[in-house]
């Protein structure tokens, strides 16, 4: 069986001393926020959240998460700018064709060459409009489910008000929760308590 040490008065002192301060902080910072989510923040949600950030787990939860966002948008906005790369340079190749097919066509296949260059650069058009809307839903799913695994991760964490919804108010209550804590953590970093 194993043996967990003893809390000492001390220690509850100290960790309800924390509670408190962190509570009183995010009222502060409660002030900053609309009327509207001001009123769905109650003073019990506020308590559940400063006690799930006492021991600063969270806090790097948190940092974890957004290095993770943050590298899944640099990696897709660059697999975008690649595919807008590649159809520019698909583009440039088809004019440099057509203008070497123009140059060398006799003058009875003219309009027909046109027709047909046309024809080309229309479909290429489609091509083109076509791939970046896939790749752009791709984009939109991957992030979808960034957001769903940080609900996730986060509700799993104990940190209230995260739980896995497409709900557009309740994922800005979470968003107006999470700038609670990086706002609350970057105080606690600038004052050297974490």
């Amino acid at each position: 069986m194993e043996s967990y040490p003893a809390v000492t008065d001390g220690d509850s002192t100290k960790h309800q001393e924390r509670h408190y301060y962190l509570l009183s902080e995010l009222q502060t910072l409660v002030k900053d926020l609309p009327s509207s989510f001001q009123q769905r923040l109650s003073y019990s949600t506020l308590g559940d959240l400063a006690l799930a950030l006492i021991d600063g787990t969270v806090y790097e939860i948190v940092q974890g998460l957004l290095d993770i966002q943050h590298l899944t948008e640099k990696n897709l906005y660059n697999q975008r700018q690649k595919l807008h790369c590649e159809h520019q340079a698909l583009k440039q190749d088809l004019v440099r064709k057509h203008k070497d097919a123009l140059q060398s066509c006799k003058s009875h296949n003219l309009a027909l060459l046109k027709s047909n260059q046309q024809a080309e650069q229309e479909a290429l058009e489609i091509r083109v409009r076509e791939e970046q809307r896939m790749m752009d839903k791709k984009i939109v799913a991957e992030m979808d489910q960034k957001v769903i695994d940080q609900q996730n991760t986060l509700e799993k964490a104990g940190v209230p008000g995260f739980y896995i919804t497409t709900n557009p108010q309740e994922l800005t209550m979470q968003m107006n929760l999470l700038e609670l804590i990086l706002k609350l953590q970057q105080k606690e970093s600038q004052s050297g308590i974490i």
